[in-house]
């Protein structure tokens, strides 16, 4: 007499590992043979680039105090630049979002100046702000003021697109004002959000401002261009030094307020 008979295994699933694996090689050979990038070169050239990082090994803090009130004007520099954008983000979010702007071209123009503002690199208006007003941390406020602009605005009007319907409408239904409107319905309603997105903004300023510095920007990012430039390696790894510890200060400070906000 014969068993039960078994039920047959299942067949073993398709594994899409070895495929994965091929296309990111081939991706790889593509890109090596587009930018005609020659491994022969790098092996060759690692003791050069070794070298180089070699001369930022003695940091000189013999001028701390100097390299200090630099980063504060470059701190400055992000905070006026951040409150620049916050305050025309703040005006232009309502026109720039569909549930509370006045009209499709009001909407329109709204939007597209966000992108312009948004599609303008900080480099570039540096670059502009300073051949036409001069070196100095002013040129680099407004190139991070205008910059910046475009991205809060965005962040502001598609917050207040996600408001809900019910809110706007029993504003509305009291009478009030498209700004009053705004005012009471649509920023209350997104505020903690919107702080969370200014002091994003204002972290990512401070490591913008110090950049900046290189065009001729003021700050600490013009005093490290100028010890490159003359090839004083010590005094730029000081900088470098004081740099990166103020923008994970920052980014710590800023990360803490913003899990307190949520």
């Amino acid at each position: 007499m014969n068993g039960p008979e078994l039920t047959p295994l299942p067949k073993k699933p398709f594994s899409w590992t070895p495929i994965w694996i091929f296309a990111w090689l081939l991706t790889l050979c593509l890109i090596v043979s587009d930018l005609h990038i020659s491994f022969g070169a790098l092996a060759y050239a690692y003791r050069d680039i070794i070298e180089y990082f070699g001369r930022y090994t003695s940091p000189d803090f013999s001028d701390l105090p100097k390299y200090l009130k630099l980063l504060f004007q470059t701190v400055a520099t992000a905070f006026w630049g951040t409150l620049i954008a916050s305050v025309v983000g703040f005006f232009l979010a309502p026109f720039a979002a569909r549930n509370l702007s006045s009209g499709p071209k009001v909407y329109r123009i709204a939007r597209e100046m966000l992108n312009f503002m948004r599609a303008m690199p900080d480099l570039l208006l540096a670059l502009i702000f300073v051949a036409s007003l001069g070196l100095g941390p002013f040129p680099g406020v407004l190139a991070l003021g205008v910059h910046t602009s475009g991205f809060l605005g965005k962040f502001f009007a598609e917050s207040m697109e996600r408001i809900d319907r019910g809110v706007i409408e029993a504003v509305s239904a009291t009478g009030a004002s498209r700004a009053q409107v705004v005012m009471y319905a649509g920023w209350p309603s997104i505020l903690r959000e919107s702080l969370g997105y200014i002091l994003y903004i204002m972290d990512r300023n401070v490591r913008m401002a110090s950049v900046l510095g290189l065009v001729g920007a003021g700050g600490i990012g013009l005093e490290l261009h100028d010890t490159l430039r003359m090839f004083r390696y010590d005094e730029s790894a000081a900088l470098i030094i004081v740099i990166l510890a103020a923008i994970l200060f920052f980014d710590c400070i800023s990360t803490y307020i913003r899990g307190k906000l949520t």
